[in-house]
């Protein structure tokens, strides 16, 4: 089941291992469940730590992770390959023995949950976006005798995802009843839960020299600057990494051949825990205000005070606002093909959008799909020449355009797309099962009405300075008007706004 370098890398992990684990292993005669006792067998030659035993579980096939004598709770129903893999190495080293690689005050909420925590997540090997919620939940499980986790491959257990209108991962179910969709990080799944720090922790914070808002590429690069001028900064952040979070690879970021977007990410936090930054994640700003200090609104009703702040909120995937995208949204409608493309396997797909993301999305799809329409309002395609020869080339996609989407229509999930051609004014229906949305972004800037000036698309007007309308008031990265959104711009300008912050802090301060 595993090549030699996959083995070889192995071998050095399970060398960590600090007690013994008992896999539990229900199978039957099917093809995955033969596949997993044979990649369980391998594991144990490898490692005097690992025992296999047969059992029979909820389902099969699928196996548990245990300590010897005890049912830790964390269940893999399903073989963890692919993107899981990692989930499952750092299973079997939690449960040996090693202390989580999570905050302190993390493993204290966890440990201090009341109640039993029955969690089933959902997920498609190839997704980027289910590890990290699978990995949380195996953590909550290995610090909390009362919570249990399983993962479980909607590949194989087809069927089980299917009679549950599972079409979207990573899908979390909680002691039965839906808990939540996409990425959610340890911190997340706490907050859902009512853990989460109170307002009072806020308003005590004395005032901030600079106030970063948004902890993607943009805000992690002005607070860093801000810090290394030996300032006092906060970052207040939705969720830090931003965006950067749910996107599957990276490959333009200069000296960086290739990096997943959650490595990214993780990478950008763990690099502004080397300076003294005050990282306040999950809270969500509501409105700004300019008196003698710029004060920031937080929706859990606390108020942050900062001699400066640097706008740097990102953006969000763009909705096409008609008819049905709502209402099946995770029921055919989706946004992600790389995590929820498996789900459509030999399904009728569309996708909405011409450039390039949209035409990388067709043409993942088209290797899983049995069709893909590609849907482009313009006259033509956006998307670079490479791009759009390698789709042209692929048998199973067609491409329309001058095509105005007017509804998305379906009964309990999507069933077609209906569209205007612009050209003839024709009404034309589609029969499929998915849609797949990849217009744009949208600027996080709806809380700033009425504060700092924006265009007519949200975006905030800065200068080359990165100065907003509100003198001691900074903006950088997607949320403004700078014309290209990419990530090594974002920092750029993080970095140039967080500089032209000091400035102003050494002139009016």
């Amino acid at each position: 089941m595993l090549d030699k370098d996959i083995k070889a890398q192995l071998s050095q992990y399970l060398k960590m291992m600090e007690g013994d684990v008992v896999l539990k292993v229900s199978a039957g005669s099917d093809n995955v469940s033969r596949d997993m006792v044979a990649l369980l067998d391998e594991l144990a030659t490898m490692s005097s730590h690992i025992k296999v035993e047969k059992t029979t579980l909820k389902r099969t096939p699928s196996f548990s992770v245990n300590r010897v004598g005890e049912d830790t709770g964390i269940t893999f129903a399903g073989i963890p390959l692919g993107h899981e893999f990692t989930s499952f190495v750092l299973a079997l080293l939690q449960v040996s023995g090693r202390t989580p690689k999570v905050d302190e005050n993390l493993i204290n909420q966890v440990k201090n949950l009341e109640g039993e925590y029955h969690f089933e997540t959902y997920v498609s090997l190839s997704c980027t976006k289910c590890p990290d919620v699978v990995q949380a939940l195996n953590v909550m499980s290995v610090l909390n005798p009362n919570v249990t986790h399983t993962m479980i491959d909607g590949a194989a257990f087809k069927e089980e995802a299917e009679s549950k209108n599972i079409m979207a991962v990573p899908t979390i179910y909680l002691n039965g009843e839906p808990f939540g969709n996409g990425r959610m990080t340890l911190e997340e799944i706490l907050t859902q839960l009512g853990g989460g720090p109170d307002a009072s922790e806020f308003n005590e914070k004395d005032p901030f020299d600079i106030l970063v808002v948004g902890g993607g590429p943009a805000g992690a690069s002005a607070a860093i600057y801000a810090a290394r001028k030996g300032l006092r900064t906060g970052v207040l952040a939705e969720r830090v990494g931003g965006q950067v979070n749910d996107t599957a690879a990276i490959e333009n970021f200069i000296s960086v051949k290739r990096i997943e977007g959650p490595q990214f990410a993780a990478n950008l936090e763990e690099h502004m825990k080397e300076y003294h930054i005050d990282i306040m994640n999950m809270q969500k700003a509501t409105r700004l205000e300019k008196k003698d200090l710029v004060e920031i609104d937080l929706e859990n009703g606390a108020t942050l005070k900062s001699k400066a702040v640097i706008l740097a909120t990102g953006a969000r995937w763009k909705n096409v606002g008609v008819p049905g995208e709502q209402e099946f949204r995770n029921k055919g409608v989706a946004y992600c093909p790389h995590c929820d493309g498996p789900l459509f396997e030999g399904k009728r797909v569309a996708v909405i959008g011409g450039g390039n993301s949209g035409i990388e999305a067709a043409i993942d799809l088209a290797g899983i799909t049995e069709h893909v329409t590609v849907l482009e309002f313009a006259s033509e395609l956006k998307a670079d020449s490479v791009l759009q020869d390698k789709l042209n080339s692929l048998p199973n996609v067609n491409v329309i355009t001058n095509a105005q989407t007017t509804e998305i229509t379906g009964t309990n999930n999507v069933n077609g797309i209906s569209y205007l051609d612009r050209e003839t004014e024709e009404e034309h229906h589609i029969e499929l099962e998915g849609v797949f949305v990849q217009i744009g972004l949208l600027p996080n800037t709806d809380w700033l009405e009425g504060s700092v000036e924006r265009n007519k698309f949200g975006e905030i007007i800065i200068n080359e300075h990165g100065e907003t309308s509100i003198p001691g008031v900074f903006a950088a990265g997607d949320c403004t008007t700078v014309t290209n959104k990419q990530i090594i711009i974002s920092m750029g300008a993080g970095a140039n706004a967080s500089l032209n912050a000091f400035n102003y802090l050494v002139r009016e301060k």
